[in-house]
């Protein structure tokens, strides 16, 4: 018959000194972990917010021969450092003539803010003219009116998209018919000064920001996740991705590098 081990006062104290400082190890440990876990969390939700937070696309249509031109290449600097705000100044071609070729502009500039025309109800293109996410447009040099176009604008109901690994990763969602154009734009983030040595703005140095130098179709979104490798930018060139209804239609989804 086993009988039970009686056991001395000291191995007694012994023993409990030994149980509680393993609690309080457990403790600790837990403790510490727990913390972890909720820095971790508030900072995975402050990224996911970050990533969330939906881009108003803002061009400007400009050209460095419009005497009209250098308030709203002002208001495009101010602009651009919002964090809600996605500006892009694009110049275009049409005012050459005038005596002086702008240093940026391209025909597919032009041909961008031709196009978006019909759909804002304009006759024909102007300068300096800003389009808001593709749906609504005013007067450049009037910030107060741009402003307002940001504030009342719908946020952008198109599919999740993210640049990543020199691809653009879009998700699902709901394309018009027909598909959305991709398109990838090349800027030089900043701001730049260019002397005019002719024309209407001639001996003034004008201030330009987020400068377009590239505008590329990508391809085309028809609600599908999708991914499209990325072409890379130039020396000191920033990339931005926009997912557009065809034919100047609402901007759905923007994203910045």
């Amino acid at each position: 018959m086993r009988q039970r081990r009686s056991e001395c006062p000291d191995e007694v104290a012994d023993g409990r000194k030994t149980e509680q400082t393993m609690r309080a190890k457990i403790k600790r440990a837990l403790t510490v972990a727990t913390r972890g876990m909720v820095a971790g969390g508030l900072l995975m939700a402050g990224v996911v917010a970050a990533a969330a937070q939906p881009l108003t696309v803002v061009e400007l249509f400009t050209s460095q021969g419009c005497s009209s031109c250098p308030p709203a290449n002002a208001n495009l600097i101010k602009l651009k450092d919002r964090p809600d705000v996605l500006a892009l100044s694009f110049a275009v071609t049409y005012w050459d003539y005038l005596g002086w070729k702008d240093t940026f502009g391209r025909p597919e500039y032009t041909e961008r803010q031709v196009t978006y025309e019909p759909a804002l109800g304009r006759s024909g293109p102007f300068t300096p003219q800003m389009v808001v996410n593709g749906r609504a447009d005013t007067v450049g040099n009037r910030l107060s009116d741009v402003e307002a176009l940001i504030a009342k604008d719908k946020p952008a109901s198109g599919p999740v998209l993210s640049l990543a690994n020199a691809k653009a990763a879009i998700g699902p969602g709901k394309a018009p018919a027909g598909g959305a154009d991709v398109w990838l734009v090349h800027y030089r983030a900043g701001i730049v000064d260019v002397p005019v040595g002719r024309g209407e703005n001639s001996g003034h140095t004008l201030p330009h920001a987020n400068v377009v130098h590239a505008l590329t179709r990508l391809g085309t979104w028809t609600g599908e996740a999708t991914t499209l490798p990325l072409p890379k930018a130039g020396d000191g060139l920033s990339t931005a991705v926009l997912v557009q209804a065809p034919q100047g239609g609402p901007i759905l989804a923007a994203a910045a590098d």
